[in-house]
């Protein structure tokens, strides 16, 4: 069985029906200038029963492409947020 890769991240935007859009961020060192910045991406994550708010911190795992840009689905919710 191939791996799966786990990402986790931060609901920012809620996108339409089952769908969140998930802020991961990542530390690495400056080639150049070797100090610590952060790196971002965003992902969509396939949210089947439609629990997370935004805010939530959710872990998502890889599966097969649900759509053009969604290859992750809902793991868990790790911490809920403010709202």
């Amino acid at each position: 069985m191939a791996y799966k890769r786990v990402i986790q991240g931060k609901v920012i935007k809620k996108a339409g029906d089952k769908t969140a859009t998930v802020l991961v961020e990542r530390k690495v060192v400056h080639p150049r200038y070797h100090k610590i910045v952060k790196r971002f991406k965003k992902y969509l994550v396939h949210d089947e029963r439609n629990e997370t708010k935004i805010g939530d911190t959710v872990l998502a795992i890889e599966c097969r492409p649900l759509s053009k840009r969604k290859t992750f689905r809902l793991k868990e919710i790790v911490s809920s947020g403010v709202e």
